[in-house]
């Protein structure tokens, strides 16, 4: 993994992400499942390319399968992050069931208060439980204190309740940082993030998926990535390709390098993201 953190980021401030970014926006709520009469075509001619059948999920009778639910909101849901992270762990050969909870500009602390939060992490018998707050808010010292780390303290211990595990979803900052909150750049807003998440992380002993920090370093290496979108905020395909490498390794405990499914990206982009996601990057060509 590119960085080794123990296991363990509003006031009167502007907020830029509180709107929807998907073609809904309404709450979003997929689970990655196919039918029975194509699980037992899969099971009769074997594993099928991913861009005919998709990842099956859960629906197979066969090895084990991983649920993992991501709550958080359009950094989660933008380009589909939950089914990228499936397909790629179908590539690698493991079954994954990965559902989406999230809202464009949601709070951890605004999902506390959500009764179908607590019911669907309740409910899903899930191996992991993703938790990613607004991505502004964890900058900020007085919000985490406020709302973040209450929320993060309520939300992990639900979790662990039901014999899941919470992981924290450190996510990335802004390509041009947070002005209005005194970050004024990009590298100061993510290590304002880095701050938010690390210390509730080592509190409550929570792990990490550190997709902020394969971020930054995929950015030291080649700084015209193509991560952020045109708002400077969200993600472009790459960047929910690299986010989706990080989970597979901070899941699976394995390098993504080398897998097969690509996203619709180049051989040559996906080789680089992959070997950000793992710590890799230093030395290798940009794209």
């Amino acid at each position: 993994m590119m960085a080794s953190h123990p296991p363990v980021d509003l006031g009167a401030l502007p907020i830029v992400d509180r709107s929807p970014q998907s073609a809904s926006g309404s709450r979003q709520f997929r689970t990655v499942l196919i039918g029975a009469v194509a699980g037992a075509l899969i099971l009769a001619v074997g594993l099928p390319q991913l861009g005919l059948w998709g990842n099956p999920g859960c629906g197979l009778p066969i090895n084990t399968c991983t649920r993992v639910l991501f709550i958080g909101d359009s950094y989660t849901y933008v380009n589909d992050l939950p089914t990228t992270f499936a397909d790629l762990a179908w590539s690698a050969g493991y079954r994954v069931d990965a559902v989406t909870l999230a809202n464009g500009g949601e709070s951890l602390a605004g999902h506390v208060s959500d009764p179908a939060t607590s019911s669907t992490i309740s409910s899903g018998d899930w191996n992991w439980v993703v938790l990613q707050d607004q991505s502004e808010d964890p900058a900020v010292a007085s919000y985490r204190a406020s709302e973040m780390d209450p929320a993060v303290t309520e939300l992990a211990q639900l979790v662990r309740n039901t014999g899941a595990t919470p992981l924290l979803f450190l996510t990335w900052g802004h390509e041009s940082g947070w002005p209005a909150a005194g970050l004024d750049s990009y590298p100061a807003m993510q290590d304002a993030v880095d701050q938010g998440y690390l210390a509730i992380a080592s509190e409550l002993a929570i792990p990490i998926a550190p997709v902020g920090d394969a971020w930054q370093a995929l950015v030291a290496h080649q700084a015209d990535a193509g991560l952020w979108q045109s708002d400077g905020v969200h993600p472009t395909i790459r960047g929910t390709y690299l986010a989706a490498c990080v989970f597979f390794e901070s899941i699976f405990g394995k390098s993504p390098v080398g897998l097969s499914y690509h996203d619709g990206l180049s051989g040559a982009e996906a080789a680089l993201l992959q070997r950000a996601a793992a710590g890799e990057v230093a030395g290798v060509p940009a794209a």
